[in-house]
């Protein structure tokens, strides 16, 4: 049906992901690079060739909800928009506000993915409750029984790390993210394996389990973000992996349309 489809944006700061929806079903998914001087004709170009490919048309697609944490591609996107989708998108935190109150000490600091996470954390899974977001950082984020955001944890990621140890020490290579069969590694890359993916886990079981022991209360922990899957079949501190979590929220907060004031 012409018109009729959602397309949701999610910008962060390694990839950016879009999906379209009817309704709240999905269609298709897909996932470039974030490159932040991308301009808005590149942007329609690079989805609207993804979008044929998987048999969605364009010109199907009647409005667009986005969820950015880098500033620069707003102005970019907000043009693709306008030029290919004839709309104007609703932006998080910018006029699409988020119903959930947040008790930290300046609202506004925290990252519209985290409070798009909380949202459908919170909707899906009820709460208390921990997020825990393996992106370009891994993100710890508390939502209470009654829905409000109470704060979280911002470490580095897992990609990150790599890098770090790739570029501070000459002889070590640069190595994707496994898990290896032992912890005690046989050769360079293993060990370096070890210490990466083990070492993660170790964060996120501390982590967890002093978040709990501050907060007092049995809490679900729920692992979103490309890796999340790799790290939720390792620990048993993680209860569930929702790999789609924040465009799920996206979609929720585009049908409840709350307005700017639900963040302040």
């Amino acid at each position: 049906m012409a018109g009729s489809l959602l397309l949701a944006v999610d910008v962060g700061n390694t990839n950016t992901v879009f999906a379209v929806y009817r309704d709240r079903d999905p269609l298709g998914q897909w996932r470039i690079s974030t490159v932040r001087d991308r301009t808005g004709d590149e942007y329609a170009a690079a989805l609207t060739q993804l979008m044929v490919l998987d048999g969605v048309d364009h010109r199907d697609v009647a409005d667009v909800v986005i969820s950015s944490v880098v500033p620069q591609a707003l102005s970019a996107l907000k043009q693709m928009c306008h030029h290919v989708f004839a709309c104007e998108p609703k932006i998080v935190r910018e006029n699409l506000g988020v119903a959930m109150p947040i008790t930290i000490d300046n609202p506004r600091e925290v990252g519209a993915d985290r409070l798009v996470n909380a949202v459908a954390a919170h909707r899906r899974y009820g709460g208390p409750l921990i997020v825990v977001d393996f992106g370009t950082a891994t993100t710890f984020d508390i939502v209470d029984s009654d829905g409000r955001y109470c704060g979280g944890v911002i470490a580095t990621g897992i990609n990150l790390s790599l890098e770090a140890l790739h570029r501070a020490a000459a002889k070590l290579p640069r190595i994707a993210v496994e898990r290896p069969e032992r912890v005690i590694g046989s050769s360079t890359v293993t060990a370096m394996q070890s210490g990466v993916f083990f070492g993660y886990v170790g964060l996120i079981e501390g982590m967890v389990q002093r978040i709990r022991d501050e907060f007092g209360e049995t809490m679900t922990v729920i692992a979103t973000g490309g890796l999340g899957g790799l790290f939720a079949d390792a620990t048993d501190s993680i209860d569930r992996y929702d790999r789609d979590l924040t465009m799920a929220g996206l979609v929720e907060l585009f049908h409840d349309d709350w307005p700017l004031e639900a963040n302040d």
